[in-house]
């Protein structure tokens, strides 16, 4: 916390002494009293909780086919040359780029907002769970074939251990790329949310609020993270001796 801290104070002395624009950059106790109004007034606590359940929504749907076809994709080198190439041809293209086109599409409702998410989170989950499943060393397979003939036994018991910490590696950045993309997909056609709550202050020049719901995304995903890697590490304790934390 002391770095955090020490970020905090310094941002409070400068902005308090004059030495930046206190209109343009608010100190972090009024960015906290605008946080303190919003929560009291029931805005904030609305706002998040119509996010979290796209973000919810969008991650599940986004990392379940992700890790699903990347499985596959990792261990079938024939459905790997299908699907393979037409993932690659849409991965490079960045998430927030689609929003216009799934407006088109879907609309502006949360079916859009949902679809969007699950757009950005399934790629580094997907890649991540490809690479993870595709480097099982053969030696290891050959051995659980010995000891047991049945396809399902050597998938719950050898094939999604192995490539277990790629798919955290993967989760965790969808988590990062899923509260990005519910900040962009409200930034266009919502009525409620964080994102919705940050662009009607920005049209109001409240500087203070617009930080604050930046504030509460941030620490969102922080926590979002946080919950991951602590349940992951609770259920699989064996996983952080293979460097996953």
């Amino acid at each position: 916390m002391l770095p955090v801290l020490a970020l905090l104070g310094s941002w409070e002395f400068v902005s308090r002494e004059g030495l930046i624009n206190q209109t343009l950059f608010p100190p972090p106790t009024r960015v906290g009293l605008a946080l303190v109004q919003l929560c009291r007034s029931g805005e904030m606590v609305n706002d998040f909780a119509y996010s979290f359940l796209r973000v919810a929504a969008g991650f599940c749907i986004g990392s379940v086919v992700g890790v699903g076809l990347g499985l596959i994709t990792g261990r079938n080198q024939r459905i790997a040359d299908l699907f393979t190439p037409i993932v690659q041809l849409f991965r490079p293209l960045p998430p927030v780029a689609i929003i216009p086109l799934v407006i088109i599409w879907l609309g502006i409702g949360e079916t859009a907002k949902i679809s969007s998410i699950s757009f950005g989170v399934f790629f580094p989950v997907w890649l991540n769970t490809h690479i993870g499943s595709g480097r099982i060393p053969q030696q290891l397979l050959w051995s659980a074939s010995t000891l047991s003939r049945s396809a399902k036994t050597i998938f719950w018991r050898v094939t999604l251990p192995a490539t277990l910490p790629f798919i955290v590696a993967g989760l965790r950045a969808g988590i990062a790329l899923a509260f990005v993309m519910v900040f962009v997909s409200e930034l266009a056609g919502a009525s409620v949310g964080v994102g919705y709550q940050i662009s009607t202050s920005y049209l109001a020049y409240r500087i203070d609020r617009m930080m604050a719901g930046l504030l509460v995304l941030g620490l969102s995903g922080a926590f979002a993270d946080y919950g991951l890697s602590a349940f992951v590490n609770w259920k699989y304790p064996w996983l952080p001796y293979l460097g996953v934390k």
